[in-house]
């Protein structure tokens, strides 16, 4: 009997490494990084679907989650995939979902560097691109003709809309890279971080970028020294999109709820809040999930 309880599409976390890493200070419960991880890995395979912490993030309400790899050296730190929290074996919804690249500040080495190393990549790409376009059927028929390399098909991917290209970044110079970086090859592009996000608020809604950040992030930082409560009010206010994910590790996840409600506390409306961690999240990853809708999936969560 549902009477006088409240209903809402199930919550969808993200950036995390739920299944991935069990115990953080035990090594052999982590496998969310490798040192050698490139644009190519996917972690999915070794994702746990009877973890502990999957248990304990549903009975927060989560039922969905965007589990987010952490790689290695490279910029590129893998592809991010799609879990639903069932707990069954069959439980990845989507993998290599989302490409997932790390800017920003460095302990060692220039954050313009990987910028520029992003932007040359995705040209070279993209040339490679319109020269095979130019090429004649005979030409395309030879035995001469090579197979894409595996991280330039994601590149492919990218260049073509297919998949998007989560980028953390904070500092609002990094943002406008970013965003001359969409303009430039048409990227399906989500900022995640965005600590000082609400500086260019006007660009990110212009260029119609969502921003993934923690709804309790307020303590300021070189790259972010505007970060405040009020900062996920403030967006959605510019008319940009908001996500929500946790501060902290993994084991977080739970409050998610908790954290949406502070920044109902902070000038949210409540049904900006449950967007943050439902229809938006939905929207930016593509996923099936998010909305109560006919021809939508039940995955629903049913309050006392």
């Amino acid at each position: 009997d549902a009477k006088g309880k409240i209903l809402t599409p199930g919550f969808i976390g993200s950036m995390n490494q739920l299944g991935l890493v069990e115990v953080s200070a035990v090594s052999r419960t982590r496998d969310a990084g490798e040192k050698k991880a490139d644009i190519t890995f996917d972690a999915s395979s070794a994702f746990n679907p009877f973890s502990s912490l999957i248990a304990y993030s549903r009975k927060g309400g989560i039922t969905t989650n965007v589990v987010t790899p952490r790689g290695g050296d490279s910029m590129f730190k893998g592809q991010a995939f799609v879990a639903d929290l069932s707990g069954d074996l069959d439980s990845i919804v989507m993998s290599n979902a989302a490409v997932i690249v790390e800017l920003g500040a460095k302990s060692k080495g220039s954050r313009a560097f990987e910028i520029q190393s992003l932007r040359h990549k995705l040209e070279d790409a993209q040339k490679a691109l319109a020269k095979a376009q130019e090429k004649t059927d005979d030409e395309k028929d030879k035995k001469s003709e090579k197979e894409p390399k595996r991280d330039e098909k994601i590149i492919n991917a990218l260049l073509s809309g297919e998949k998007p290209l989560i980028a953390y970044a904070d500092r609002a110079t990094d943002i406008i890279a970013l965003l001359d970086l969409k303009k430039s090859f048409n990227l399906d592009l989500v900022i995640g971080g965005a600590g000082d996000a609400i500086r260019v608020a006007e660009q990110l809604a212009t260029a119609k970028v969502p921003v993934i950040i923690g709804a309790v992030d307020n303590l300021p930082s070189f790259d972010a020294l505007h970060a405040s409560l009020e900062t996920a009010a403030n967006l959605v206010n510019a008319g940009v999109q908001v996500v929500f994910s946790v501060s902290g590790d993994t084991h977080n996840l739970y409050q998610l709820r908790f954290d949406a409600g502070n920044a109902v506390a902070n000038g949210m409306s409540k049904e900006q809040a449950l967007a943050a961690v439902t229809a938006n999240v939905a929207d930016a990853f593509n996923i099936d999930a998010g909305r109560i809708a006919v021809g939508k999936k039940a995955d629903l969560v049913l309050w006392s």
